[in-house]
């Protein structure tokens, strides 16, 4: 019997996210972003969230939006980037923010989605990151504990999915999208290209549908370019 995932709409997609929920959003700035289901949170006005995600997009676009509205309690985040108001509000202390090595934030939202519920790491120690936390010698090496994420809801962009939930990204916009799939208890995919199961090559897939609950087609997309550089073809 076939599995299918797919919801009509990304107002389904999203049913069941409340106030004060952790929610885990793929992309890096604005690559390979939930652009409907970020717009989706912002219509639906929760509040109180804390959003795990490399970093919060620009001002006026992706998570941007939602910190406009002053709907994100907290940030953890590798970044704080192009984001003017992301680092007013840290900097006046409207925002919590837990600001994480990049690679060990990757790595945090793998582990959770693997099971794995902490890990040693190099990176961070001898800073404030390491505050607090266990440090062990590994080869010589000092190394601090970090700890697994995992959110409530994961919501992730790719570029292609089947009604099974299987999902394909593009080029650089697999970024966090793949490793954050996995550590949702729901997981909320909306795809370019929604195709029927079986039309996937299996050897091209990098989630496997059994980490998605929830699938469907998106629209609109904009996909905007936070730094656009060129230079004269002469």
């Amino acid at each position: 019997m076939a599995i299918n995932k797919v919801v009509a709409n990304v107002e389904e997609a999203t049913k069941g996210i409340t106030d004060g929920m952790t929610l885990m959003v793929g992309g890096f700035g604005l690559c390979g972003i939930p652009e409907n289901s970020i717009t989706q949170l912002v219509k639906m006005n929760v509040k109180g969230l804390t959003c795990i995600s490399n970093n919060a997009g620009v001002d006026d676009f992706g998570l941007g939006l939602l910190l406009q509205n002053k709907q994100i309690k907290k940030m953890v985040s590798s970044y704080v980037g192009e984001n003017d108001e992301f680092e007013r509000q840290m900097l006046s202390g409207e925002l919590e923010v837990d600001l994480i090595p990049q690679g060990s934030l990757a790595e945090r939202c793998r582990a959770g989605g693997a099971g794995i519920p902490a890990f040693f790491t190099p990176a961070g120690y001898g800073t404030e990151i390491a505050q607090g936390k266990e440090v062990r010698v590994f080869d010589g090496k000092p190394h601090i504990l970090e700890t697994a994420l995992k959110a409530d809801f994961a919501i992730v962009k790719a570029w292609k999915g089947d009604t099974a939930g299987n999902l394909v990204y593009k080029y650089t916009a697999l970024n966090f999208n793949h490793v954050m799939a996995t550590a949702g208890k729901i997981t909320i995919a909306e795809v370019e290209e929604l195709v029927p199961e079986g039309t996937l090559d299996p050897n091209h897939i990098h989630t496997p549908g059994i980490f998605v609950q929830r699938i469907f087609q998106g629209k609109d997309y904009e996909k905007r370019i936070e730094q656009r550089t060129t230079r004269s073809r002469s």
